[in-house]
């Protein structure tokens, strides 16, 4: 039998996500991960899927861009 991992909330808060230079797209760190999207929407996403390989679950809420 599997046995179930319980998730662990965290805010969104922790997550920082900023234009990257140079580049087209946006990019999100937390917790030594770096995720890159089109538009800082798809680089949370992505974010929220590689936190929760961790064991820790984001709540909905995007944060605001750094310019």
């Amino acid at each position: 039998m599997a046995v179930k991992k319980t998730l662990h909330k965290l805010s969104s808060s922790k997550v920082q996500i900023f234009k990257i230079k140079n580049r087209r797209g946006y990019a999100a760190v937390c917790m030594n991960n770096l995720t890159e999207g089109n538009t800082p929407v798809q680089a949370f996403e992505r974010m929220v899927k590689a936190v929760k390989r961790a064991g820790y679950l984001l709540d909905g809420k995007l944060p605001k861009p750094k310019a």
